[in-house]
């Protein structure tokens, strides 16, 4: 019955690893750079990220010139929507201008626009603009997060990453060992006593397999968070008690009062003096009339997710709404915290290495479990063709039957 149980098991390990094999390989390698795209930025694009120490002045230029300057270099018809301020003193500011359409069924058609200009605070330079909707690291996110086929490629990626989950539990199953003999060859490599690449590629499978597999579970169920809302319900749900999360009233600003003066600076001012260190100050400006602006601290090092969110009306510059990390309930800080976890960051960088790890061994699982299926596919076939040999051979080497012949016999 045990071995009936593990063949079906078997069954669907295989077919839901074919199914769901390559989309796996895309999230894999796409998750390895995705976990350290903070680090690769600044490398990458260190000539208009990276500002040298000596340009440094003591205090960066008003926000809203650096704005005015970031706009001329953009242009006009394409206006500013968010920008980021760094907390690192050399780091260019980078203001962004862009507009989506939501019902297009492809990455490509959806963005309409995506243009970022990077500032030098100090100067007020406008070091590079760039089309952000075929910016690398924006390519690798997008691939990740929907394949490039928008809401389609969403369902894609949630459905398979649900397959991979049960792909983990199925593989722990058909890994576990009938006995301590069977053990000694499940833990580590013993790849003196056989030079066989099939049972090389055996091992990289089930080996590594089952050393990544918890870092695995909780990278795709982060993931699923994303993918379907009803699923991240559901986690906040079981995190408040059984208790449902009541959405929160849209906050507007009061367009009785109009104002042509600018409180950018203002605000800014205000935030940064309530929080002095951050990562990164995140500031969406309003598309509409009575939108509100909104401003997001995040925290520093590997509790980046502990962000302090403000609401400003945009005609006055009042405070109209303050939401901390420590006011939220247990299930929104878990959903703050599910970024930092899906990539590793909430425990820093070993965090982030361990994250790319495991990613990098979820791309591997599909390839070296495509072979192992590959591999037993020709072996039946060989058993089949020798079978078949054999068979004709048998046939081939009978006796013939011979016809006895009777002589006549006079009577």
């Amino acid at each position: 019955m045990l071995m009936t149980t593990k063949k079906i098991i078997g069954q669907i390990h295989l077919w839901l690893g074919l199914a769901s094999g390559l989309v796996v390989v895309i999230l894999g390698i796409t998750g390895c750079l995705y976990a350290f795209i903070d680090e690769l930025e600044p490398i990458v694009y260190k000539q208009h990220v990276v500002i040298e120490q000596r340009a440094f002045t003591p205090l960066p230029l008003p926000v809203h010139f650096l704005k005015a300057s970031a706009q001329q270099a953009i242009g006009a018809e394409y206006p500013i929507t968010r920008f980021e301020i760094p907390g690192a003193a050399d780091r260019t500011y980078k203001f962004s201008a862009s507009k989506r359409d939501e019902k297009a069924k492809t990455y490509f058609g959806e963005i309409i626009y995506s243009y970022s200009a990077y500032v030098n605070p100090y100067t007020g330079k406008v070091l590079k603009v760039e089309n952000g909707k075929y910016e690398f690291f924006n390519l690798v996110v997008a691939l990740h997060y929907d394949l490039f086929l928008h809401k389609l490629g969403k369902q894609i990626v949630g459905w398979s990453t649900i397959i991979f989950i049960v792909l983990l539990i199925s593989g722990i199953v058909l890994w576990w060992p009938k006995n301590k003999a069977a053990a000694k060859q499940r833990f580590w490599f013993r790849w003196k006593d056989t030079t066989q690449w099939k049972r090389k590629n055996y091992d990289l499978h089930n080996i590594f397999g089952f050393y990544t597999m918890i870092l695995a579970l909780i990278i795709a169920l982060t993931g699923l968070v994303w993918a379907f809302p009803w699923f991240n319900d559901s986690v906040q749900f079981l995190a408040n008690g059984g208790k449902t999360t009541e959405k929160p009233k849209p906050t507007l600003s009061d367009t009785t009062l109009l104002s042509s003066k600018s409180n950018l600076d203002h605000i800014i001012s205000q935030v940064r003096a309530e929080v002095p260190v951050a990562n990164y100050y995140f500031i969406n400006l309003p598309r509409e009339k009575k939108s509100t602006l909104s401003v997001s601290a995040s925290g520093i090092g590997s509790e980046r997710y502990r962000f302090t969110s403000y609401q400003f009306d945009q005609y006055t510059g009042t405070l109209l709404k303050k939401d901390t990390f420590k006011n939220k309930n247990t299930g929104q800080q878990l959903r703050s915290m599910n970024y930092d976890i899906h990539v590793g960051s909430i425990l820093g960088l070993p965090g982030k290495i361990l994250a790319f790890l495991a990613s990098f061994v979820a791309a591997g699982l599909p390839v070296t479990g495509f072979y192992i299926w590959l591999g037993r596919k020709k072996k039946k076939k060989k058993k089949k063709d020798k079978s078949t040999t054999t068979s004709l051979k048998a046939s081939t080497n009978k006796p013939k039957k011979t016809k006895i012949k009777f002589d006549k016999v006079a009577m």
